[in-house]
């Protein structure tokens, strides 16, 4: 495979790159991929087998099981991000190795109901949370450390849009790949 097309497996939907102007209309955009998500994951893998959840979308990637805890954990980890940078002064958010919390044993568990369970009740909390936020609160910040940068609420929707449709692809692809890409 050519390091561009493994590139395309990667990043299907492109990298997120942040606008100039971050716009109303683009927030309640962003907020319906992040309130319409958990069901699109659900209506993709919920008929899926133990060997389908075991596919991967790329040579050397995730399996369909960990993307999708993969998200649980991710998308937990943002909404506690908001939390504090709506109560606190531009936090320093904690990191995590997100590749090492996909190899813990809740992220190769092929039962992912429990991931699918968090995801929809995790999203309708922070859907309403987003939903609430004016325009100043929009533009309250965290600190990355290993970005090394803040990061406004609004942006964060925006990478959280962005989040869901890259997943949401790459689960897409390792079902049109049916397992060619596994060991």
């Amino acid at each position: 495979m050519t390091p561009e097309a493994l590139e395309q497996l990667k990043y299907p939907v492109g990298k997120f790159t942040k606008p100039e102007l971050i716009t109303a209309s683009q927030i309640q955009n962003w907020t319906s991929t992040i309130r319409s998500f958990p069901e699109a994951v659900a209506t993709l893998t919920r008929p899926l087998s133990r060997t389908e959840l075991n596919w991967q979308y790329r040579p050397g990637g995730w399996t369909i099981k960990q993307v999708v805890h993969h998200c649980a954990d991710s998308h937990m980890n943002s909404l506690m991000r908001f939390k504090l940078a709506l109560t606190e002064e531009s936090p320093t958010i904690r990191p995590y190795h997100e590749d090492r919390w996909a190899e813990l044993s809740d992220s190769l568990d092929d039962e992912i109901n429990n991931a699918l369970d968090l995801l929809n009740g995790l999203h309708g909390k922070w859907v309403k949370l987003i939903s609430a936020l004016s325009s100043a609160d929009l533009q309250r910040t965290f600190v990355h450390p290993e970005h090394g940068q803040s990061f406004t609420l609004a942006e964060t929707i925006g990478t959280y849009d962005w989040h869901c449709r890259h997943h949401l692809t790459h689960i897409q692809l390792a079902l049109v790949h049916k397992g060619s890409f596994d060991l």
